[in-house]
């Protein structure tokens, strides 16, 4: 069932009206009484909630992908919550078989809260897919196609799934978050610097201590002062500009699967 989460936001071509989206799915908001002042976006998750959820009950939906595109420089990035299922993670390992030169990393985003705020998190289980570089309020035919094949790839998965077919083990890698990395401020909170453009698009790829993370608007070259080289993801994305998030960082690990086994009962997954 396709869902377009933030109507009114999409009508007026921005991220959102009045609360972001992204982090309006929480136990708290799903469940206080509603009033008239509520902002949109509170009104609007309730309604998805009851729609895929209610979250954390028998009648939420098995599985749900959150569509999503990035400004930054990501290709398609399949990212998963701090606590993922194995069947999950059989779903990215299946997607990246199934679409070789989208090159798919596999993004576990940690969270220091003890609930998820996203949409994906109202099902039992989902899978969240950022797809970039996209300039905001533009269609690009190449990254549509991409996000259609995975879309594709995932009904798949799970359709053989639904049938009765077992996955064996597998070892893989993924990304997995380490901390986030704020804009340079002056004392009054504004913009004291840009992105450096040797860091600029370089999402994923290996940022080695001492490297240029930042240029300053007076000429001066901020450095990365970390201990170990990690990889950054999210660089310059432009919806983060209100959140001073320059970029996140990440480790590459590698993670051991076990096998999926296959369904036992008339039971099938939904999605």
């Amino acid at each position: 069932m396709p869902v377009l989460a933030n109507p009114e936001a999409v009508a007026t071509c921005c991220r959102y009206i009045d609360y972001d989206l992204n982090r309006a799915f929480t136990s708290t908001i799903l469940n206080s009484k509603a009033t008239p002042d509520d902002p949109y976006e509170v009104r609007r998750a309730r309604e998805l909630n009851q729609l895929v959820g209610p979250k954390s009950s028998d009648q939420a939906f098995d599985f749900l992908l959150d569509l999503h595109n990035t400004t930054a420089n990501m290709g398609a990035c399949l990212i998963l919550e701090s606590s993922y299922s194995i069947f999950t993670l059989h779903l990215c390992h299946y997607l990246k078989l199934q679409n070789p030169d989208l090159s798919c990393c596999v993004f576990q985003y940690l969270f220091s809260r003890k609930e998820s705020l996203g949409l994906d998190s109202v099902a039992k289980n989902g899978l969240t897919l950022e797809l970039g570089p996209q300039p905001q309020g533009v269609l690009r035919a190449d990254i549509y196609s991409q996000m259609r094949a995975l879309v594709i790839s995932a009904m798949d998965f799970i359709e053989l799934f639904n049938q009765g077919t077992a996955f064996p083990a597998f070892d893989m890698e993924i990304y997995k978050t380490l901390d986030r990395v704020n804009f340079p401020l002056t004392e009054d909170g504004a913009l004291a610097g840009t992105i450096h453009p040797q860091l600029q698009d370089q999402d994923l790829e290996p940022l080695k201590p001492g490297a240029p993370i930042f240029k300053l608007f007076n000429g001066e070259d901020v450095l990365y002062e970390g201990d170990s080289t990690v990889f950054p993801l999210f660089i310059n994305e432009a919806a983060y500009y209100e959140k001073h998030l320059a970029f996140m960082k990440s480790e590459k690990i590698t993670i051991s699967v076990p096998a999926l086994s296959a369904l036992t009962s008339a039971s099938t997954l939904a999605l």
